[in-house]
């Protein structure tokens, strides 16, 4: 089985369901982020996780079925 990639390796159905709320797929984002080890981010998505990165993972979700990497510091 591949390595998933979605909000906390769950199922690509239930992250997109996560991901179209706004407020679950910024907590989800955060909390990714930072259990990743990726604190920078973590703290990134905090401040800038509003509307900006929330589009952002909506869109990777539908398209490429994972969360969006774009902020990997």
């Amino acid at each position: 089985m591949a390595a998933k990639k979605d909000y906390f390796g769950l199922d690509r159905i239930i992250s997109l369901i996560l991901a179209i709320i706004p407020f679950t797929a910024w907590i989800c984002g955060v909390v990714t982020r930072i259990s990743e080890g990726k604190i920078i981010a973590g703290i990134i998505r905090i401040f800038l996780g509003g509307w900006i990165m929330w589009v952002l993972d909506l869109i990777c979700m539908i398209v490429k079925g994972e969360i969006c990497r774009i902020l990997n510091v």
